[in-house]
Parts: structure tokens; sequence; C-alpha cells
């Protein structure tokens, strides 16, 4: 299994390609996920560009982090040093999610290291209020209960209603639960994840050409989030995605792969 030692930690990673352009696609999961979240556009993609993705310290297959909070500033800090140490140089970073509050923090302060820059289901904001204790609560049960046992609770946070309504994906829903269900010390990035805080301020440092996605049932970031990311970017568009939620690659594979493709051949 391949790993790489950065900050102390060791993260699980998979590198393929490099493809014949000689570019570089990295990507950053979201909570409760690792690299299997991209693994369709990983497949779309290789066969032109290098494709790295890595699970974040404590999760996926990543070394325990025995921390009560893993901060999404040590994430980003993580995903510098594991660019720099594999001298990727500049890339085309994909963030969904928690992995999109990393990819904001690399396009603003780290511009050397992105060339193209794609958000999917995220925010430059902080947790809404609103979430904070519903999602405390999640992590405190985690600690108490089976991870299995609350995955009721969790797919309609994470995945949209048309695939958990449709009886042909039922196999599907159930893989995904229990990928998102696996480790027992996920409230440790789930920590991190409800403490952040918002980087508004910095998205004007952002100058990378930007493509936020969405999917058109995310109740975890709605809509109106996107939008307000697009506003504040200087050089960004929306794109939304039909019948997902909070986990469109996995959902809708095919409509992502298209759009990251479409936009990473563009000048």
């Amino acid at each position: 299994m391949p790993m790489i030692d950065v900050n102390g930690t060791s993260l699980y990673y998979e590198d393929t390609g490099p493809g014949s352009t000689g570019e570089t696609v990295v990507f950053s999961h979201g909570l409760l996920w690792g690299t299997e979240l991209f693994a369709p556009q990983i497949e779309a993609l290789r066969g032109r560009y290098r494709c790295i993705a890595w699970d974040h310290r404590g999760q996926g297959k990543s070394a325990e982090d025995h921390r009560h909070c893993i901060g999404i500033e040590l994430v980003w800090a993580d995903a510098v040093a594991l660019l720099e140490k594999l001298a990727v140089g500049c890339v085309h970073f994909v963030g969904l999610s928690m992995g999109g509050f990393v990819g904001l923090r690399m396009a603003a302060r780290r511009p050397d290291l992105v060339n193209k820059l794609v958000i999917m289901e995220s925010s430059a904001e902080p947790e809404p209020r609103e979430n904070v204790g519903r999602y405390r609560l999640l992590g405190r049960a985690s600690r108490l209960l089976p991870l299995r046992a609350l995955a009721s609770r969790i797919a309609p946070i994470m995945l949209g209603r048309t695939i958990l309504r449709d009886p042909a994906r039922k196999a599907d829903v159930a893989r995904f639960n229990a990928v998102m269900t696996r480790r027992k010390d996920i409230w440790r990035a789930v920590n991190g994840v409800i403490d952040r805080a918002g980087v508004e301020g910095e998205l004007q440092r952002i100058a990378a050409p930007t493509l936020v996605m969405v999917g058109d049932e995310d109740v975890a970031t709605p809509r109106a989030k996107s939008e307000r990311l697009v506003a504040g970017l200087a050089n960004a568009r929306l794109v939304t995605i039909p019948r997902a939620g909070h986990s469109s690659t996995v959902e809708e594979p095919l409509a992502v792969s298209a759009a990251l493709a479409q936009f990473f051949s563009e000048h």
C-alpha cells in the first residue's frame, strides 16, 4: 500500500499516469471519504493526465491521528508537503467539500502550485451555526456507537434524494455507506471541519481559472453557497450537476468527468 510520510504522519496515496500532456490533476476528498470518491474521474482522466489522490490525515487508509481536532489548516499543510515531496509542480487541483476547503487555501496561498482549480460541493464560509450542533451530536454518537448504526443519519447529508430513492442503485448506496462509516476515529476530522475558519477574505488572491460545481440536490452545501463563491472569485464559473447531492463524483460520475475533461482542455 503506497504511503508517504509528511508532517509527522503517513498518508495513503495513489499516483497513476502521467499521460501524454505532462499535466497533473490532484484530488482532495471530502469528509468521511478517501480516494475512492474520485475513482470514476481518475479512471476517465488517467489516460491523458497524471492523477494523484490521497487520504487525508486520520481518514481512509491514512495513519491514525490522536489529537482531538484534525484542523483544516493542518490538512492543508499536509497537502502542500505531499505535493512538494512528489515534486508535481503546478497542478489542476480538484477538491470536494472538505477537499474544497483545502483547494481554496492552496490556490490563495500557494498559487505556484495551482494551474486550474475545481471546487465541488464546498464553500469559503465557516460551518453554518445551524449545522454545528447536529454535526457535533453525530460526532459524539460515533464515539459511543458503531458508526454503521449512524448510516441512516449520514446518507441523507452526503447523498442526494435521487440515488437514495432509486431501487436500482441500492447496492451503490450500501457500498458508499460502508466507506463513509469505516473509521471509528473519524470524529477527530469531523471536529476539524466544524471548527474551520472561513476564507472569504482570501478569495481575491485566487487568480487561477476556477470551476465551481454543485449537485442540485446538495443539502450540506446548497447551490447558494456556490453562487456566493463564484461571485467572490475573479475568474470562475458555476456548473450544476443534475440528480446529485453532496457526493456528485460517485452519484453522477459521467457528468462530473465530462465537465472536468472539458475544463482542463480549455486554454
